[in-house]
């Protein structure tokens, strides 16, 4: 617990899916330059389209689109920061299933929010959001630097950034071209994520508690 403390997040290297990921979304922007609007409008999120032509890959796609040079970099960069301890400390199995987790379920937030939709949602920052999650879950103690200079310990950072995603939520879910209907989506799938195993446990204690006051000590049939 105290290595993790004092340590800063700057990234921990290029680990396996971190690196395939990046490596897809630059090949993918790259050919946004060429065929833009074929791309957007097939692979981007539209929620029109995936609520009633069923363009169900959508929900997957559009998390390696990107609008801008420095929008790619934004999330290349939270990507490498969040992304590569946790693939480390998972296995990048589960690591790329959590990142897909996130993403998938950032788009059905969106989707259900505004289902009759018509402009597109690219980017990967629903999935950045509930990488974020799960690192001020696991180190919630571990420093970030905010713009590189003011170090916060990383649950502070989530509760910030979580509370002003939810008040631009709450404002209309978007803004300066921002979808934070996305952000929130990624956020509630990683806490669900990252809270289901907490909860199963306790249910279980609480059933055997239960059964154990029901059957009494003296019974030889409870296993736990």
């Amino acid at each position: 617990m105290t290595s993790y403390r004092y340590r800063f997040s700057f990234g921990y290297g290029l680990t396996p899916v971190i690196q395939k990921l990046m490596i897809i979304m630059g090949a993918v922007f790259l050919l946004q330059e060429w065929v833009s609007d074929l791309f957007v409008v097939y692979l981007g999120l539209i929620p029109y389209l995936v609520w009633k032509r069923f363009y169900l890959w959508q929900l997957g796609t559009y998390i390696f689109l990107h609008a801008s040079l420095a929008h790619i970099l934004f999330n290349l960069l939270a990507l490498w920061m969040f992304g590569g301890e946790l693939e480390n400390l998972w296995g990048s199995r589960r690591f790329l299933f959590y990142f897909f987790f996130c993403g998938v379920g950032a788009a059905i937030c969106t989707v259900l929010a505004s289902p009759y939709q018509r402009f597109p949602v690219i980017g990967a920052s629903g999935a950045i959001y509930g990488l974020l999650l799960a690192f001020g879950w696991l180190f919630p103690n571990r420093p970030i630097l905010i713009y590189f200079l003011f170090p916060i310990p990383a649950k502070y950072f989530v509760i910030i950034f979580g509370l002003l995603e939810f008040l631009y939520f709450s404002r209309g879910g978007t803004g300066g071209g921002i979808s934070h209907v996305t952000h929130v989506g990624g956020l509630v799938f990683g806490l669900v994520y990252m809270a289901y195993p907490v909860i199963r446990q306790k249910i279980r204690r609480e059933y055997y508690r239960r059964k154990w006051s029901q059957k009494g000590p003296d019974k030889k049939d409870y296993y736990h």
